[in-house]
């Protein structure tokens, strides 16, 4: 059984005791499921091989797939990497603490094991108080990925990490909701060109303020199969990831067009995962936001993924979120849920 610390109902001081106890055991070696603003992570200490490649074992993860590191004040930074470019110094200074993951080169601290076996390491500093005070509490940098078994929901609530990771970890820190909703946007830096590998709730557009417009691209994988010979910089570049059991369609096209399409298939099993605005054309169906307001998806987009397995979908339409802003975000994840698997309706 996980040892539960329900942050929530504690009075401050055991909230102290809480992260004290989180922190004591990521210093043995430990996993501890902790909060973060993006999604529930999966924390062990990022310096110790072992402890590390028990993160691989617990989420059923390939271990060519990086994870990101995350520290608590900038003081961290320096014995991770071998140099901190001024891009990370300029992001780092608008932007952390925050949803924002970069790609450096590490330095020979940082096991290979946690870097997927890459020259680089992804940090990040995360703005959940919590998060930050059990890497504080711990010294120690923690490799997190999302606290879900391999391939399905991140997860964003306590209640997730539970259902997936009961028996696998050690202790769950049971905190509120993620409120972003999504995993962090990673991006590479190259000399003056930042490159956006994962897109999250601090934008293209967002980067491009500190930058410049011209300095900023995105990889071609955020909307598109990463090719077999190409390696995955960034974690959720290489495999299916966030999907239900469901066999997830995304539709892309008006409100008009994706009503007439599912009407259509009206099959036992069929579900709709559509907005606030669309109407109820009687197919079962989950909302996840409105279609005016991206943030809104992508904070509630895992959970329904989640529901629709419990209410026994086999066969999901979503419709497509508007691809820009945090809204790429959002279509990212659809496109890894349904494995690419889109409809164009106009």
């Amino acid at each position: 059984m996980i040892e539960t610390l329900h942050l929530n109902a504690l009075a401050p001081e055991s909230r102290e005791e809480a992260v004290n106890t989180a922190a004591g055991l990521l210093k043995e070696g430990k996993l501890v499921i902790i909060p973060t603003e993006t999604v529930y992570g999966l924390a062990a200490n990022a310096l110790d091989a072992e402890a590390v490649k028990r993160i691989f074992v617990a989420k059923g993860r390939p271990q060519d797939n990086p994870l990101i590191v995350h520290i608590s004040d900038m003081e961290q930074i320096a014995p991770l990497v071998r140099e901190i470019p001024e891009n990370a110094r300029l992001l780092a200074e608008r932007y952390w603490p925050g949803p924002l993951t970069m790609v450096m080169p590490k330095s020979d601290l940082v096991p290979d094991v946690t870097s997927g076996g890459l020259d680089t390491v992804a940090v990040r500093m995360p703005s959940h108080k919590t998060a930050r005070l059990i890497i504080e509490k711990s010294g120690l940098p923690l490799a997190a990925p999302s606290a879900n078994l391999s391939g399905s929901p991140s997860p964003t609530t306590a209640f997730r990490c539970a259902q997936d990771m009961d028996g696998r970890v050690e202790a769950i820190v049971m905190d509120e909701d993620s409120q972003v909703g999504v995993e962090s946007t990673v991006v590479a830096l190259h000399g003056q060109d930042v490159l956006v590998l994962r897109p999250g709730a601090v934008t293209p557009a967002d980067i491009a303020r500190v930058v410049g417009e011209e300095h900023v691209s995105v990889h071609p994988s955020i909307t598109a199969p990463l090719s077999s010979d190409m390696k995955a910089e960034s974690p959720g570049m290489k495999y299916k990831h966030y999907a239900p059991k469901a066999e997830v369609t995304i539709l892309r096209g008006s409100r008009q067009a994706f009503l007439d399409y599912v009407g259509q298939h009206r099959e036992q099993g069929v579900y709709l995962l559509q907005f606030e605005e669309d109407d109820d054309i009687g197919l079962p169906y989950l909302c996840y936001g409105s279609a005016e307001d991206s943030s809104s998806q992508a904070h509630r987009l895992f959970e329904a993924l989640r529901e629709l397995d419990e209410l026994g979908a086999k066969t999901v339409y979503a419709h497509a979120p508007a691809a820009e802003g945090v809204g790429l975000a959002v279509y990212n994840r659809l496109l890894r849920a349904a494995a690419f698997r889109v409809i164009d309706l106009e």
